[in-house]
């Protein structure tokens, strides 16, 4: 199996020490090194592990030869565009389980009309894990709304509307809310 820990993980800007104590449970940095270069077998349990130290799925340290990847030409930072110290590649977005999404007709907020925002659902127990982020909420006959949720007090949600001059509203006992957690927007 061919994989592609050392890209992503180079791409996330982590050391082989970052990654190992970052396993659960922990490793040693050299263990890591050989599981990159494939002296060592890659078992599904270590792909599994290493990919949650990274913050990925374990299907992205796979190289897989009908999955395109994007090569990145450029870093960009404070000082401008420079070309990468190393090679490196990413995965253009993939649709996960539970993603719902948004798409803006006009332009409200941060957001553009064409953008498509994607959404993870969120049972009430999740809902903390939403404040300070912008959110899709059920409303009843159909409607939804987009805002802010800026609290919660019990089953109720504070929620600030997209836009200026816009009034914080409440709403109770949503049986779910979906939490932005990506935007694709075309150039």
């Amino acid at each position: 199996m061919i994989t592609a820990i050392r890209e992503v993980r180079r791409a996330k800007g982590m050391t082989l020490d970052d990654v190992a104590r970052a396993c659960v449970p922990p490793t040693t940095a050299q263990t890591i090194g050989r599981l990159e270069t494939g002296t060592r077998t890659v078992s599904v349990g270590w792909l599994n592990r290493i990919a949650a130290a990274l913050g990925v799925e374990a299907s992205d340290l796979v190289t897989l030869p009908d999955r395109p990847d994007i090569a990145v030409a450029a870093v960009l930072d404070a000082a401008g565009a420079h070309a990468p110290r190393r090679a490196a590649t990413v995965a253009p977005p993939r649709a996960e389980p539970g993603l719902v999404a948004v798409m803006v007709a006009g332009s409200v907020g941060d957001y553009r009309a064409g953008d498509h925002i994607w959404c993870e659902r969120l049972a009430p127990d999740g809902f903390a894990g939403a404040l300070n982020r912008d959110v899709l909420v059920p409303r009843p006959a159909g409607r939804y709304m987009f805002a802010r949720l800026i609290g919660r007090e019990g089953d109720r949600l504070h929620l600030l509307p997209l836009g200026s001059g816009a009034r914080q509203q409440v709403v109770s006992d949503p049986p779910w809310i979906a939490r932005a957690v990506r935007l694709v927007r075309g150039l």
